[in-house]
């Protein structure tokens, strides 16, 4: 029974991972010794952060043993995940337009793939979100797709070099430097730039930089009739009434930001920082810390702090649903890695 179970959490992880950028190196390092499934020295490379686990490690020696962190990802108000353990169950599918094996949705064409789009929740946001993906940054790997995906009408792909013209007095980027500000400081620092008459001079605009240059990734169109959650309506007007219009994330490897970051046209816009957080991510970079954030969860914890810091209101999960899909494949992983041996139940 016991090896059933965990057959059976490996070929449906093994059949999920593409879909999510997980490297086949991954699947393949799992392998039965002593009646269990234990990891090879491959996998050990993709460490979960203590603060991944869902209970305490289990190192070899005892000393090693930690306390047991706690849950990430869990209170959220999320829709059901019905739509996709029923799809992962039938497997892999093609793509209608592109032709490709996908699993939930297309990374290419930003279109469902074996789910309905009444499975799929639909998130209207408080402003408009332009993500700058690095050309290098592989589609399948990347979360930045998760945004388009669940929240179509707000979020747009753009990929490096394309970056549309942006009004400095109304769109803010979030990244870390020693010119940015925090989310709570962000209003008043986009007011004090209206009313600065003698603000700087706007950055020169590059060749192709108009949006009509820049075609959004997956053409920017879901063709996907969805209604928004009942708890989203109404949602993004208090913040009509502030200066903030549009928000910029860049989707990279953190060693591939700053072609990106210093690029001419960005510099004109205020520099946004997020607190403080951790990562659950389970392709974390190596060498880096476990605060670089995946771009999904940046997203998140930026509307997060918006809604509290920005618009005083309590936070009642929201914007929850942004992590729909982030949350799900967290879930597989974890479980997977149950029945490997590398977390107790």
């Amino acid at each position: 029974m016991l090896k059933s179970f965990i057959h059976k959490s490996y070929e449906r992880l093994v059949c999920v991972a593409p879909a999510f950028g997980l490297s086949t190196s991954f699947f393949k390092g799992l392998k039965k010794r002593e009646g269990r499934l234990c990891m090879s020295t491959l996998d050990q490379d993709q460490h979960f952060h203590p603060s991944c686990l869902d209970k305490t490690t289990l190192p070899g020696n005892p000393s090693d043993m930690v306390e047991p962190a706690k849950q990430p990802l869990q209170g959220l108000k999320l829709a059901s995940h019905g739509g996709l353990e029923k799809a992962q169950e039938g497997g892999r599918l093609k793509c209608a337009k592109c032709g490709g094996s996908r699993m939930f949705f297309c990374y290419t064409c930003c279109s469902l793939v074996g789910v309905s789009p009444e499975e799929v929740p639909l998130v209207k946001l408080p402003f408009k979100i332009d993500i700058i993906k690095h050309p290098n940054e592989s589609d399948g790997k990347s979360t930045a797709i998760h945004a388009k995906i669940l929240a179509p009408d707000d979020v747009n792909i753009y990929t490096y070099p394309c970056i549309p013209d942006y009004d400095r007095d109304s769109v803010v980027l979030v990244f870390p430097g020693p010119r940015a500000v925090t989310v709570q400081n962000m209003i008043q620092s986009l007011t004090e730039r209206l009313q600065d008459p003698g603000a700087e001079p706007r950055s020169k605009r590059f060749k192709g930089s108009d949006s009509a240059d820049c075609p959004t990734h997956g053409g920017g169109q879901m063709g996907i009739p969805r209604v928004a959650d009942c708890s989203d309506e109404g949602k993004g007007a208090e913040s009509k009434a502030l200066p903030l219009k549009k928000v910029v994330f860049i989707d990279s490897t953190w060693n591939q930001t700053n072609k990106i970051s210093t690029d001419e046209r960005l510099q004109d816009l205020l520099q946004v920082e997020l607190k403080t957080r951790k990562t659950c991510f389970w392709r974390r970079q190596k060498g880096k810390p476990d605060t670089y954030l995946a771009t999904i969860e940046a997203i998140y914890y930026f509307l997060k702090d918006f809604h509290e810091l920005c618009l005083g209101q309590v936070y009642t999960g929201e914007y929850d649903n942004v992590l729909f899909f982030y949350s799900f494949l967290h879930s597989v992983i974890n479980k997977a890695k149950i029945a490997a041996g590398k977390l107790e139940k």
